[in-house]
């Protein structure tokens, strides 16, 4: 990757593995989807902000924008909502564990949509370490609350999905539009799906009182849907799919250090060999 790719792969790394940690400090006040509404509302508004600025060439194409809004539902409200619903019942070290499993389900999906990125027996190994890190985390929480650990973890591996589909079809459905009109769309179809489904499922909504949980908001907003989707698009088609994916390597380092130094969270055997297999599992299906 040039130089500039390996600033924004930092960046994009530094502020969505830090969501982990924000996501619980938010849930202490408000609901999951309130959570997800406000964060992806400022996140709209911050792109709105970068719109007027630089003026960019409005897409024609209905198709294109109809896959923009479409990724707003798939790669931002399922996902969003799935993760904030999870942290309620698993630590944030965990939920960012899980998630750095995304490029192997990328690999699956890319294997199974794309003609030039299919399967080996060496990414077939690293698919199966993977499980197996996965699958440690899982037990992980048996002797706590069973049901419901199994039931968040599940939601975590269904939104990782999400994120693996919608990178491979972000990567073959959306050229030929600008990074802010690419990064915004998706949040206009999100910001209008989750306000219905926030006034349906927790209303009537109160807003939050307490200062660190708009702090953890607008950094939701503002670095982790805004300057994170701008990063994101970005990387998509300088680099493609499956290196963009790799940015969840990251996750399971700033989210455990987060959670462990400034929630109280518990580092144990299971949690770190869970992450060294899933660490393992990335590095053997991208060995070279």
């Amino acid at each position: 990757m040039k130089s500039k790719d390996w600033l924004v792969f930092i960046g994009l790394a530094l502020v969505w593995g830090s969501s982990f940690f924000w996501i619980k400090i938010a849930l202490e006040e408000v609901g999951p989807f309130l959570l997800v509404s406000m964060r992806v509302l400022f996140g709209l508004l911050g792109l709105l902000v970068v719109y007027m600025l630089r003026h960019p060439v409005w897409p024609t194409d209905k198709t294109l924008l109809r896959n923009l809004l479409l990724l707003g539902l798939t790669n931002t409200a399922f996902p969003f909502i799935l993760i904030s619903w999870a942290e309620l019942h698993i630590d944030s070290a965990v939920a960012s564990v899980l998630n750095s499993s995304v490029p192997l389900f990328t690999t699956v999906i890319a294997h199974i949509a794309l003609t030039d990125d299919k399967m080996s027996s060496r990414r077939v190994l690293g698919l199966l370490v993977g499980f197996a890190g996965v699958a440690l985390l899982v037990l992980r929480d048996v002797p706590g609350d069973l049901h419901m650990n199994l039931l968040a973890q599940g939601a975590m591996i269904l939104a990782v999905l999400f994120y693996a589909g919608s990178a491979v079809f972000a990567r073959s459905k959306t050229k030929g539009a600008p990074q802010e009109v690419q990064a915004m769309v998706p949040l206009v179809s999100a910001t209008a799906f989750m306000w219905a489904a926030t006034f349906m499922v927790e209303g009537p909504v109160h807003l939050p009182g307490q200062t660190s949980t708009w702090v953890a908001l607008l950094w939701l907003g503002l670095a982790g849907s805004c300057a994170a989707y701008l990063f994101y698009y970005y990387l998509i088609h300088s680099v493609g799919p499956t290196r963009t994916t790799m940015v969840t390597y990251t996750f399971p380092v700033v989210g455990v250090t987060l959670g462990v130094l400034f929630l109280g969270e518990a580092l144990d055997w299971q949690l770190v060999a869970g992450g060294i297999l899933i660490l393992a599992s990335l590095l053997i299906v991208n060995r070279g």
